[in-house]
Formats: C-alpha cells, sequence, structure tokens
C-alpha cells in the first residue's frame, strides 16, 4: 500500500470516520476511497489530495508523507517546528558546484534536526515527468549527496544536462532513471556509462513541498 493510501486510512479511523462519509465529503463514491487506501492512487486528482488534506487538517504535502515540519495537533491548529532557512534554486546547471549557484529564486525552511545532517536546497521542479505525485512549479527539498539507494527519488545530470528529478532503481549492471509518470520511459544506463556519459547524483529527495 503506498504511503498516501497508508496516511488517508489512518486518518480516516482517527477521526472515526467511514469510507462513506469521507467519500461524501470529498466528493467521490466509498469505492473510490476503498481504491485509495488500498494504493490505487494512479489517477488521484491533486484537487482531491487537497480536499482530504483539508477534511483532516493536515498539509498536502503531509498527507502524501512528505512533510513532518507542519503537523496537526488539538485544537484544530497547527505548530510549525523552529526552521532553517535553505535557498530554492529554479535550476541546476551540471558541472557548477551548489554552493556556486546564484539562480536562487526562493527560500525554504527546515527543521533544525534535519538541518544538522548534512546540506540542503531547494530545486523548484519543471516539467511533468514525476506526476502526478510531483508537479511542475512544486519545490523538493534535496540532501546533498553522490549516491542513494534504490527506490530513492533523487536530483540527477546526464551527460551535461541541467539537473533532473527522477526515481533510481540500481541493478548490478547498472542503473534506470524512473519517471512517476508512465509517458516518459525509463533511462537505463550500464555501469560503463555511468562513468563515460557520465551520470552523477546531486542528491536525493527527502521532501516535497506542493504548490496549490
Amino acid at each position: 500500500m503506498s504511503d498516501i493510501g497508508k496516511i488517508i486510512k489512518k486518518l480516516r479511523i482517527q477521526n472515526n470516520m467511514t469510507l462513506e462519509q469521507l467519500g461524501d465529503k470529498v466528493g467521490v463514491g466509498k469505492s473510490t476511497v476503498r481504491k485509495w487506501e488500498n494504493g490505487m492512487i494512479a489517477n488521484m486528482r491533486r484537487d482531491n489530495i487537497a480536499k482530504i488534506a483539508e477534511v483532516f487538517n493536515v498539509s498536502p504535502a503531509y498527507l502524501m508523507g512528505w512533510d513532518s515540519n507542519v503537523a496537526p495537533i488539538s485544537g484544530g491548529t497547527k505548530q510549525k517546528k523552529i526552521g532553517v532557512s535553505i535557498p530554492v534554486l529554479g535550476r541546476v546547471a551540471a558541472g557548477i558546484p551548489i554552493e556556486a549557484i546564484e539562480d536562487i529564486i526562493d527560500t525554504e525552511e527546515i527543521p533544525e534536526e534535519m538541518a544538522a545532517t548534512g546540506n540542503f536546497f531547494g530545486l523548484k521542479i519543471r516539467g511533468d515527468s514525476m506526476e502526478p505525485r510531483i508537479s511542475s512549479g512544486d519545490v523538493v527539498i534535496v540532501r546533498q549527496q553522490d549516491d542513494a539507494e534504490s527506490g530513492d527519488i533523487v536530483i540527477a545530470t546526464v551527460n551535461g544536462t541541467d539537473a533532473t528529478c527522477k526515481r533510481l532503481r540500481k541493478y548490478r549492471d547498472g542503473i534506470e532513471l524512473i519517471s512517476n509518470n508512465p509517458a516518459y520511459k525509463p533511462m537505463f544506463f550500464s555501469n560503463s556509462e555511468i562513468t563515460e556519459i557520465p551520470v552523477r547524483i546531486l542528491g536525493r529527495v527527502v521532501e516535497l513541498r506542493g504548490k496549490f
């Protein structure tokens, strides 16, 4: 079951709400809610994510399992932890160190505990290759690192192009960079191609700040 499905079910049960009651609030049938909770979210519309988040008084990013900086507390209010500002970049050009990039378009805050674990930056997403979970205009929070685990969403450069956001899949003989959007085919690179092209991982996406 996907993270968002688990979170929807958990919040629904915590709020003593039936499938039908949640469906009525969002404007869908209970069978649709059941599908979401079972991880069938490929065609889940962003406005429905926003409606569910509003029902449970959480942020859309929290609902999707990405944002722990703003969490619901009793009384229907939200508590924001003390944060550290990081730059949000409009693009990451290949070959230029992150700290040297001047294309800063905004700032975001991350918790102090997170900031203490490494260097972070935000990146504004362009294009629809990571739809439906990550859309053009969204900001992802990235931990700078040159490797990641299979299944992680990473920021990578290929053959000198600007950085792209993709899911990493590791194999014995190479890696794949995979889009969430099925309209885009996975890109496979052998171990030799990773060095020759080259393919570089710049960081691992740790959080999504969706823009609605």
